[in-house]
């Protein structure tokens, strides 16, 4: 007899932070400030190691070096955490190996990946990336049948390349519409009336 599949993580709440590999600290730090408006809650670094602490823990050359890492909060969503490597010496004697280690892979790469920032305005937002010179592919795509309908998003370049993009949906998406429990979206939390620790909804102040 089969026995029965393992349990689903227990006590899992969602998503905490997303980390990204950048090559150059300092310009991702004020692309994310600047034009996103990220606030630093902190950064550290270099850390080393002078054994396979590296290797065994994080899955990299155990030379390798964070030279910077650095958390920042972004609006209502998970926070981000930037790491800047320093390369072993050796690692970039193939030819191409060092621009490869400094470029993100491609999307349709494995490991490829962008991160999706929700945004009130989605004109308003092409308009700032724009004024910002940052390359945005295309127009905005709105999408109006299917499961995805209300959803309008577009995607953009950071400097160093990252792919990232805008979506908005103030009318929701189709899909959404009867998700139990609902579909969370960044700010939604100021939209619901908040509870007491008994659950029950606070009075209307008026």
């Amino acid at each position: 007899m089969a026995s029965d599949p393992p349990a689903p993580l227990a006590g899992l709440r969602g998503i905490e932070h997303i980390g990204l590999t950048v090559p150059d600290m300092n310009e991702a730090v004020s692309f994310f400030t600047e034009v996103l408006g990220a606030a630093t809650l902190y950064e550290t670094g270099p850390l080393s190691a002078s054994d396979n602490w590296m290797a065994v823990n994080l899955g990299i050359d155990p030379a390798a070096v964070i030279e910077r890492l650095v958390m920042l909060r972004l609006g209502h969503g998970p926070a981000l955490e930037l790491f800047e490597y320093r390369q072993p010496a050796g690692a970039a004697d193939e030819a191409g190996a060092e621009l490869a280690a400094r470029t993100p892979p491609s999307p349709s790469a494995v490991g490829g990946s962008h991160l999706g920032l929700y945004v009130d305005d989605i004109d308003a937002g092409v308009d700032t990336l724009r004024a910002h010179q940052l390359i945005v592919l295309g127009e905005v795509k709105r999408l109006v049948d299917g499961p995805s309908a209300g959803l309008a998003w577009v995607q953009f370049l950071a400097p160093w390349g990252q792919q990232l993009e805008l979506v908005s949906y103030p009318n929701g998406v189709a899909a959404y519409a009867a998700a139990e429990p609902a579909v969370w979206r960044p700010g939604s939390e100021a939209d619901a009336p908040s509870q007491d620790a008994d659950g029950a909804l606070d009075a209307d102040p008026a």
